[in-house]
């Protein structure tokens, strides 16, 4: 059973009522904007500083179902959900004591990037540094904005070489949208490597230039998500 093999609830023990579980999601409408990969080394680099994270995964392709099976036995768990369990998932999840949790969505307008985008305390919309990617951000955007929900940008697959003017005028193109989070992530050999053997960029190479990219995007997305979350609390 996930609550108990995952760790989240030891055998005999009552679930841990948990207030403040955090849930984001990673949609785009273009394929190929590495939402899996970064959902994968995330949900490891949150692990590794002390959060009880699940990741579901929504897309058919299952990325991260056949990512697990890979990894073997894990602290963190990864299932499958459709749309329309979500939010009982969900609530099941926060009940068994899960801090963190990381919604992967197929590419396009689905009912599973929907679903994401309402349940999630924050949407996160990966783009790399090209034309048609910015482009079809504009759309995931507007759908999160329809649906009140708080959500930020991260360029991904940058040229590694830091000053890229592609680099400047991608981030400039999204700070435009409104909400750039940081640091951009480079495109590096380690986010391959980890995802062929069931690992994050923070444990295939944990000294690594990719792993301290996604260690500070990790406090990065910790610090919003908690002020979105906040938000939202105040709202309702």
């Amino acid at each position: 059973m996930l609550l108990a093999a995952d760790g989240f609830v030891a055998a005999g023990e009552r679930p841990r009522e948990t207030l403040f579980m955090r849930t984001i999601a990673f949609v785009t409408q273009k394929g190929g904007a590495g939402k899996s990969t970064l959902a994968a080394s995330l949900a490891v680099a949150a692990s590794e500083a002390g959060e009880r994270v699940v990741v579901i995964d929504m897309d058919p392709q299952m990325s991260l179902v056949k990512w697990a099976k890979v990894r073997g036995k894990s602290e963190i768990a990864v299932e499958a959900a459709t749309p329309g369990k979500l939010k009982a998932v969900l609530a099941a999840l926060e009940k068994a004591g899960a801090s963190l949790v990381v919604l992967d969505t197929p590419a396009g307008e689905t009912s599973a990037s929907e679903a994401a985008i309402r349940h999630a305390d924050l949407t996160i919309i990966p783009a790399r540094p090209n034309v048609f990617d910015l482009w079809s951000t504009e759309a995931t955007r507007k759908a999160v904005k329809a649906a009140r929900k708080d959500y930020a940008f991260l360029l991904n697959q940058c040229p590694p070489a830091q000053q890229s003017a592609r680099i400047e005028e991608g981030v400039t193109a999204l700070e435009a949208m409104g909400g750039l989070i940081s640091p951009p992530v480079s495109a590096r050999v380690d986010h391959q490597e980890a995802a062929r053997y069931g690992l994050g960029v923070t444990e295939i190479a944990p000294s690594g230039d990719a792993a301290d990219e996604l260690r500070k995007l990790w406090n990065s997305v910790k610090r919003r998500v908690g002020k979105a979350q906040m938000g939202q609390r105040r709202a309702a």
